[in-house]
């Protein structure tokens, strides 16, 4: 049995996430609260197995909820929006407060059909699949990657970083701390929808000072930029600095997934680099920041103390996948002595 709670301050959006809630078998309404101080107080008492949270509500918004829900009653928490444009800035406050993803609300369509219901769906399995015991690995992953060979690429060693459950916030302070001056490409592959992931690459890009882009399918990695995987497909690296969007493995509930970009960067990307895998629920990119140690790769593991969620770092740890275990500001100290970056941002 899945209990999930609705906090919405509008009476047609509880019954429309109602109603997608118990179109399936297995799920059912926990309880409802009208804003965030009511979902505070009633999470402390009964804490259910997932929480839709909106945004924008009286006494208490969703961002601040997140924040405090966390901090005292820790539960899986997805971000339901009914406005993505107007809301991304909250979106993004939230998903660092511990938001696992964000979506947009479900409506109601002619025939009072339920429209734009899929979306919430398939994330609401994805955190039921992640309650199951049993834990993914990318075994067999590099067998869906072709190898580009072991071709040079100009010297250019990448940053790459995974995260989920508060990734933004850290993934901001991390390479706002770094510098301007990089020797190679960043590629940020965040567990966020992709509809919020430009406005989550114009975030970023304003906190870290720093060009940052949502990626397209075939666009070349050049040093200096940011890149934000920005597909509900997987990420992968397919050529010379070159990326893609792919569908598999599409048994993967993480999408887009870690472990399949780790994985393909290890194949694709000979220059080797600095890996990272930050706050997350769940052990995605574990077993990908794992094969990049063994291929030669500098990596590193958020610790517990700074982890909204101390979920794929930890088991990134347990795997022996993390050459280092750091908090924030030591991760940022990390890659700027690997990549031979001057406190002054100069390589």
């Amino acid at each position: 049995m899945m209990r999930i709670a609705i906090v919405n301050d509008m009476p047609l959006a509880v019954a429309v996430l109602r109603r997608v809630v118990e179109s399936v078998p297995g799920y059912r309404v926990a309880w409802v609260a009208l804003d965030g101080e009511d979902a505070v107080r009633q999470v402390a008492v009964d804490r259910p197995d997932l929480i839709l949270m909106d945004l924008v509500m009286p006494v208490m918004d969703g961002a601040e909820a997140t924040r405090r829900i966390m901090a005292k009653s820790p539960c899986p928490i997805l971000i339901v929006t009914a406005s993505v444009r107007t809301n991304h800035a909250k979106v993004y406050e939230a998903l660092s407060a511990g938001g696992l993803d964000a979506v947009r609300t479900p409506s109601l369509g002619p025939n009072n059909s339920l429209v734009g219901a899929e979306p919430l769906l398939l994330r609401v399995a994805k955190v039921a699949e992640s309650r199951k015991p049993s834990v993914r690995t990318s075994t067999g992953l590099s067998s869906l990657i072709p190898s580009v060979g072991s071709s040079h690429l100009n010297g250019q060693p990448m940053l790459a970083i995974g995260a989920s459950t508060g990734g933004p916030d850290a993934v901001a302070k991390i390479l706002g701390a770094i510098g301007p001056t990089t020797p190679g490409p960043i590629v940020v592959v965040q567990h966020i929808a992709a509809a919020f992931a430009s406005g989550f690459a114009d975030w970023l890009g304003a906190r870290i000072g720093l060009p940052t882009q949502a990626i397209r399918s075939g666009d070349h990695l050049e040093r200096g930029r940011v890149y934000i995987a920005a597909s509900d497909d997987h990420l992968v690296v397919t050529g010379r600095r070159t990326v893609a969007y792919t569908p598999d493995p599409t048994t993967y509930p993480y999408r887009p997934s870690v472990d399949v970009f780790f994985q393909s960067a290890r194949v694709n990307w000979p220059d080797g680099g600095v890996a990272v895998l930050l706050t997350g629920m769940g052990s995605d990119g574990a077993s990908g920041l794992l094969g990049l140690r063994q291929a030669g790769w500098h990596t590193i593991a958020q610790d517990q103390s700074s982890s909204v969620v101390y979920g794929m770092p930890k088991a990134a740890a347990d795997l022996g996948a993390a050459i280092d275990v750091l908090g924030l500001a030591g991760i940022s100290a990390a890659i700027r002595a690997k990549w031979k970056v001057n406190p002054s941002g100069t390589v």
